[in-house]
């Protein structure tokens, strides 16, 4: 494997989960952001192991064409898909409504819809800081309270928040850096005043992923994403599959004991400190069972 390369990708013909098939079997659950990245990985894992993925997002394109993945591999049944800007909160309650209406119920909410620029706190202006907040926090707080009030409140769920790893700041992203860590102390709190109801919510931190997501920087940033393994401990980035069987196993019965907690998904990178040189190695081997996840093109590059 090159300096550049991640690692190889599944030559599978369907997703091949960790999980028993039936593991959500007759159970829809809403997926933000499910036209592409870790939100259509997972909408993948989720089908194949028998839910009915509702997709949201923004882009319609996007959402008919994962969700026109998902029913050449899993069964014209298994997914639907709602354009909705997660920002607005009108438009979020009459999304959430549909689903209800559509399938009776809602088992499980993946908080995945995102975004974030690079810039220096001092070059961020008010409305670029305030668009980045009120996607990473306030539009996952309008999903989730609505799945609670309009279903789960009724019936139970469980909820995945998607934050980022941010333990040591994010210089260069402080916006997103402020959002993450709002999003997880609403989990922590959600998690206490909804557990009444039968409502399990925690959040899930991925690292440095391979995912469509990395071609969306530029210059420097980009330049500097297929070195950013030489800081990770297991010394590779990580894959969508691995994230979307922490989002499985938090959505499943096995963590029907774990709420308000964050799982980190970072081969250890917030751990480093100077102390501690760290060594080149090949010894951990990826998870990559997601037959259609495409190599972003910022390692499509020679050695």
């Amino acid at each position: 494997m090159s300096e550049t390369s991640p690692p190889e990708r599944s030559q599978a013909t369907t997703f091949r989960s960790v999980f028993r098939p039936d593991l959500f079997a007759g159970q829809t659950v809403i997926v933000t952001g499910g036209g592409s990245g870790i939100g259509r990985c997972c909408a993948h894992e989720l089908a194949v192991l028998g839910a009915h993925v509702v997709l949201v997002g923004r882009k319609p394109d996007k959402l008919e064409r994962t969700a026109a993945e998902l029913r050449d591999d899993h069964g014209e049944d298994c997914v639907s898909w709602h354009s909705c800007d997660i920002r607005d909160e009108a438009r979020v309650a009459e999304v959430v409504g549909a689903v209800v209406k559509a399938r009776g119920r809602i088992h499980g909410l993946v908080n995945n819809a995102g975004g974030q620029f690079p810039a220096p706190l001092c070059a961020i202006t008010k409305n670029g800081f305030e668009a980045v907040v009120r996607t990473n926090l306030v539009g996952g707080f309008l999903m989730a309270r609505e799945v609670y009030n309009q279903s789960m409140q009724r019936h139970g769920g469980a909820i995945v928040n998607i934050v980022a790893d941010m333990w040591r700041s994010m210089p260069g992203m402080g916006h997103s850096g402020a959002a993450r860590a709002g999003m997880v102390n609403f989990t922590q709190t959600a998690a206490v005043e909804w557990a009444h109801s039968g409502v399990r919510v925690n959040a899930i931190a991925p690292g440095w992923i391979i995912s469509s997501g990395l071609d969306t920087y530029k210059g420097a940033v980009r330049e500097m994403i297929p070195m950013l393994k030489k800081s990770v401990p297991l010394h590779r980035l990580g894959t969508e599959s691995e994230v979307s069987a922490g989002i499985c196993f938090l959505l499943s019965e096995g963590a029907a004991f774990i709420s308000g907690t964050t799982l980190r998904i970072d081969g250890a990178a917030p751990n480093v400190t100077p102390q501690w040189p760290l060594q080149e190695h090949d010894r951990a081997p990826a998870f990559d069972g997601f037959h259609r996840a495409v190599v972003p093109d910022v390692f499509k590059q020679s050695s």
